[in-house]
């Protein structure tokens, strides 16, 4: 399992090598607009607890009350620093006959989706991610544990995704 910072190669770089067995698998790493997303996120909701943290007490006990606030600033800091790490492990590569999905800082999880167990590819879009031009592929087995999601992708490079895991979906399900 390759434990390296995820390359910066394209959908197409991937569907060039997928059909190549044996060969190392061209990793993509997932587009910045997700990292964006999961920064605003931790900055909108840690910012409000640290403002209620350190207005309320301060204003309501004295200024030195005031320091309830270092919890969730020194929070919200770590969280800038965590977010980026785990933005950086995600990532997948197409290979011929399966999906490779790597994420995890501290605990390395690698899932392997073989196309012929596939029974479902979604394209899912809340407000925020079609906010930040974003959409998320969900892959569906017959095992729940096998179940997995790719998040934070281009809507338009998440169709192609369901599009083409669909179609090798179909093409390896028919012989069983």
């Amino acid at each position: 399992m390759d434990t390296g910072s995820p390359q910066d190669t394209g959908p197409d770089a991937a569907q060039a090598t997928a059909g190549a067995a044996g060969d190392e698998p061209v990793w993509i790493a997932l587009p910045p607009g997700l990292l964006k997303m999961r920064r605003l996120l931790l900055v909108v909701w840690l910012g409000l607890i640290t403002l209620a943290a350190g207005l309320v007490p301060g204003l309501l006990a004295g200024p030195v009350w005031a320091a309830f606030a270092l919890p969730p600033l020194a929070l919200l800091i770590w969280g800038w620093v965590m977010t980026e790490r785990n933005w950086r492990s995600w990532r997948y590569a197409e290979r011929a006959d399966d999906l490779l999905i790597s994420r995890g800082v501290l605990w390395r999880e690698e899932t392997v989706v073989p196309y012929g167990r596939m029974q479902l590819v979604e394209v899912t879009s809340g407000p925020v991610e079609r906010h930040f031009g974003l959409a998320s592929v969900q892959l569906h087995t017959a095992a729940a544990a096998t179940d997995a999601t790719i998040p934070g992708l281009d809507p338009a490079e998440a169709e192609r995704l369901r599009d083409r895991l669909t179609e090798l979906g179909e093409a390896r399900s028919a012989g069983l």
